[in-house]
């Protein structure tokens, strides 16, 4: 039976345990003390491929050297290897990890939930697997198969790369793995919006207090869904016209006062409260009917909130104010809401007040 070379040998060096390779060889060689085994057999693999490519004489290093590389070198990056698939972990481990610490930073619980769901599904796609064991080809196949936009596509993405960066400061992975990915191409659409007329309609279907305010502050300030659920009736000031949108409340942490609408108030002021939330009910089922009972056949991606920068932008004719208002950047709304509205549509939209009857009326300009 062949004896294995180098040798290697669990043993106590100091009072510590060790795991020692043995590459001495016709009085040639070295031997060698490593913390791990992992680290041992790659020092070993070196020494198996020195020996071959020597033929009992010396490194045949030409092809490293073309390389800029040194035998020194070659050493390195294979124990490096092994050290990171030594200690990397599983997916959904470190999808975990990433997620505690993005909540101990200060992330907001929206950005936490999404991280979340997409992340859930691509550590579902690798059950099991650790870090290292996925490649750049293994991340583009999955996102080949999501059958989803590109721009979905491009989200989950953003989050893999997310989860990349994070690992490589725990040394467990290299974010070039998800960085060398392929961004999907994306054709710039306008986004969805309300017509007047279905604004009109969504308002009248609104049948109780908070689903009506929902709509309201939706439709004409702008606000994030998300921003509207934690808004409390003290932050809505209607003597002084505003909305005080706090960090807290706030998607981008930073604070925004929001005008209120001469139309605004008019829906707000006769179920307005001194405090307490503006939303105190599960809103999902009660949205959905307003929203089938209006007519409503397909509900826009964040409808309301691109309605007002819409109707805002072609009213206004000002950007850096529509950005102010709705807390957008300057950039995003001239490359998605210009001219998307004309002003005639703006002034119908801004114009819409609810009427003693229960209908909606249209303000005089």
């Amino acid at each position: 039976m062949k004896k294995q070379w180098p040798k290697i040998n669990k043993v106590m060096k100091n009072g510590k345990p060790m795991v020692m390779v043995d590459a001495r060889l016709g009085g040639n060689g070295e031997r060698r003390y490593f913390d791990t085994k992992a680290e041992a057999d790659g020092f070993a693999q070196t020494q198996r491929v020195r020996r071959q490519n020597q033929g009992g004489a010396a490194f045949d290093d030409r092809e490293l050297a073309a390389f800029g590389l040194t035998i020194a070198d070659a050493i390195r990056f294979t124990l490096a290897h092994y050290r990171r698939q030594n200690s990397s972990v599983a997916i959904a481990e470190a999808v975990e990890q990433m997620i505690a610490t993005k909540r101990g930073a200060g992330a907001s619980d929206g950005y936490c939930r999404v991280l979340r769901l997409n992340l859930g599904k691509v550590a579902s796609h690798f059950d099991g697997q650790k870090l290292t064991e996925i490649s750049t080809a293994n991340i583009e196949s999955f996102l080949a198969g999501l059958a989803v936009t590109g721009s979905t596509r491009n989200t989950f993405r953003r989050d893999i790369r997310t989860l990349w960066s994070f690992a490589e400061k725990q040394g467990w992975a290299k974010a070039e793995v998800a960085k060398n990915t392929e961004r999907a191409k994306v054709i710039d659409a306008p986004p969805g919006i309300l017509t007047p007329e279905q604004a009109a309609a969504l308002l009248t279907e609104s049948k109780d207090n908070d689903l009506l305010a929902f709509h309201a502050i939706g439709l004409f300030a702008g606000l994030r869904v998300a921003e509207i659920k934690k808004l409390d009736w003290r932050d809505v000031d209607l003597a002084g016209e505003f909305i005080n949108v706090a960090a807290a409340v706030s998607k981008t942490r930073s604070r925004r006062l929001v005008p209120i609408q001469g139309n605004l108030k008019a829906w707000l002021a006769p179920i307005a409260k001194k405090s307490g939330p503006v939303v105190e009910r599960e809103l999902r089922t009660r949205h959905e009917g307003a929203r089938k009972r209006a007519g409503i056949v397909s509900w826009p991606d964040n409808a309301m909130r691109h309605s007002f920068v819409s109707y805002r932008l072609a009213s206004t004719g000002n950007a850096a104010q529509t950005a102010l208002e709705s807390g957008h950047d300057q950039a995003v709304l001239f490359a998605h809401y210009r001219e998307i509205v004309k002003p005639k549509a703006a002034a119908q939209f801004f114009a819409l007040a609810p009427a003693k009857a229960g209908k909606i009326i249209s303000m005089a300009a």
